[in-house]
């Protein structure tokens, strides 16, 4: 078998439809020669509807990120798919959630439950996501990736998510220096919006889509998940073996642009 991921076994968590960029992910692995295992929160029948529609089938594992039960099971459960001894060869973290009540030009105002649950569930699951499969990530040496929203600006209406991202990016990095020696990456991609599930929950996510209708020099189709999901293959392939820490910007430009 061929491909950037030939023989590599990759867990994608986030699809929920197939407009995510998780979706996409998941989708390139496989052409590019990967077994993927996908996990799903809540709304599993769903999630295992969108994977029917995957080039071949792929298992879907029940995952909460705030349930221990199911962080302390996860490995043997992508195990038993998997088989035993072989391992994985990279994780992709999709994961964000923040409250209403987080979002929408409320800073101020939100409350700290709140707050800690933008910052659980979008930045401190990339931890203990990676903990739980460091059992099968550390046979191999693996590559982690997440998925970022630049974090070096306040955005129009993102409030509390915008903190949790810059959270994730510096929990990336603490994560990239601990487990350097066991030759695990982790690594972000910045994303420019998409119209994803994930953005009609934002209040105001025109406001974000028209900066980048202005902004971006190669310009930018927020209806298209796969520049980002390339972004996030290439990562999790061979080809950045000494790559950690870093935040790949997949976003036509935008990052990177003056007034």
């Amino acid at each position: 078998m061929s491909g950037l991921l030939a023989g590599k076994r990759i867990l994608v968590t986030g699809v929920l439809t197939d407009a995510s960029i998780a979706f996409h992910t998941a989708r390139l692995a496989q052409d590019e020669g990967a077994e993927v295992v996908l996990t799903g929160y809540g709304r599993l029948t769903l999630v295992e509807r969108i994977a029917k529609r995957l080039p071949k089938p792929a298992p879907v594992i029940e995952l909460d990120v705030q349930n221990a039960e199911h962080l302390d099971t996860l490995a043997a459960r992508v195990t038993e798919h998997l088989g035993e001894g072989v391992g994985l060869d990279g994780v992709v973290h999709s994961i964000g959630f923040a409250p209403q009540d987080a979002l929408g030009g409320n800073f101020l105002n939100t409350g700290w439950e709140s707050v800690a649950t933008a910052l659980e569930v979008s930045a401190y699951s990339l931890k203990s996501l990676t903990m739980a499969l460091l059992p099968l990530l550390e046979q191999r040496g693996a590559s982690v990736v997440g998925m970022d929203f630049d974090a070096q600006v306040a955005w129009p209406k993102y409030d509390w998510m915008g903190v949790a991202k810059a959270a994730l990016e510096s929990t990336s990095r603490y994560l990239a220096r601990d487990l350097g020696e066991k030759n695990i990456r982790c690594n972000l991609v910045s994303a420019g919006p998409v119209k994803s599930m994930a953005a009609k929950s934002i209040p105001g996510f025109s406001e974000l889509a028209d900066v980048w209708d202005s902004r971006s020099p190669l310009g930018w189709d927020l209806s298209d998940p796969e520049p980002a999901a390339r972004g996030v293959v290439a990562l999790l392939s061979d080809w950045f073996p000494k790559t950690t820490g870093e935040i790949v910007h997949v976003d036509g430009g935008v990052h990177m642009m003056g007034a």
